[in-house]
């Protein structure tokens, strides 16, 4: 990561530390990122198990941050039952999202319309809580903003994570308040249309990720993604934005701040 190492401080706003790929060595993952000066993180839940899984890893490392919800692969066991529990996970302590929720047409893992149902539900809940959402949309661009727009998803606002659409969308919405969220993608070769949506991008709206263990960026490609290697996405978005990656770091933490309610992110950052 060459002389930025350590020198920057970003939060990764979407990480699956619960994944197997992290199962023998999280301590030193952990140890990584905070060494990159990657911290908070935040753990995003995609089911009962891996939400439940997240509100451990809270316990466990202080000053880690969780996102719970019910992924559209998952739509087909958001019961009632499941639901409520969800919005039961919601209230404890260091959890400051729902997510990941919305719609894969790619995939169709579960029914278009148990997806639909599914992110309405969790869209209600985020808003009887009080919290921001985190939206994945994969080739269902006019649903997602569609549902965004009926169940009032401005109320609370969100991000939506690893964003794949074009500018029509992005202006959608962020005129309704929501944020954007870039990963490694952003440095892949072939990924020239989305380095042209971000340079239109206003800074004070973008979120960094890595979406670890998946979408490693360059030039970690084919290894298993870790939440040290934001700072590269950081840097990539520098050179794209024509800034240091300092005012990416200082305007993409206080974008998160904001985003997640919590006043005080900055200072936990600083003292975990």
């Amino acid at each position: 990561m060459g002389d930025t190492r350590g020198s920057v401080q970003v939060i990764d706003t979407h990480a699956h530390l619960d994944h197997e790929r992290f199962r023998d060595d999280l301590d030193d993952v952990i140890a990584r990122a905070k060494a990159a000066g990657v911290w908070p993180v935040i753990e995003v839940g995609s089911d009962l198990a891996t939400s439940r899984a997240a509100l451990g890893l809270v316990r466990r490392y202080p000053g880690l941050l969780a996102a719970v919800g019910i992924h559209p692969h998952e739509a087909k066991t958001a019961s009632d039952a499941a639901l409520e529990t969800i919005r039961a996970m919601a209230s404890e302590p260091g959890v400051v999202a729902i997510g990941e929720i919305g719609l894969d047409y790619h995939y169709d893992f579960s029914p278009r319309d148990q997806q639909r149902r599914a992110f309405a539900a969790q869209i209600a809940i985020a808003k009887e809580v009080g919290l921001p959402i985190v939206v994945h949309d994969r080739e269902a661009h006019a649903d997602t903003l569609a549902i965004l727009k009926s169940e009032g998803a401005a109320a609370v606002g969100g991000v939506m994570h690893c964003f794949s659409g074009d500018w029509k969308l992005a202006r959608s919405v962020l005129d309704m308040g929501f944020y954007i969220s870039v990963g490694g993608t952003l440095t892949f070769p072939n990924a020239t249309s989305l380095r042209d949506l971000v340079a239109r991008l206003p800074l004070d709206r973008l979120l960094l990720e890595t979406d670890c263990p998946y979408l490693t960026p360059v030039p970690h490609r084919g290894k298993r993604n870790e939440p040290a290697f934001v700072v590269l996405v950081a840097e990539e978005l520098a050179r794209i934005k024509g800034v240091n990656v300092h005012e990416v770091a200082t305007e993409t933490t206080r974008n998160a701040s904001i985003l997640f309610r919590m006043a005080n992110l900055l200072r936990l950052n600083a003292h975990c």
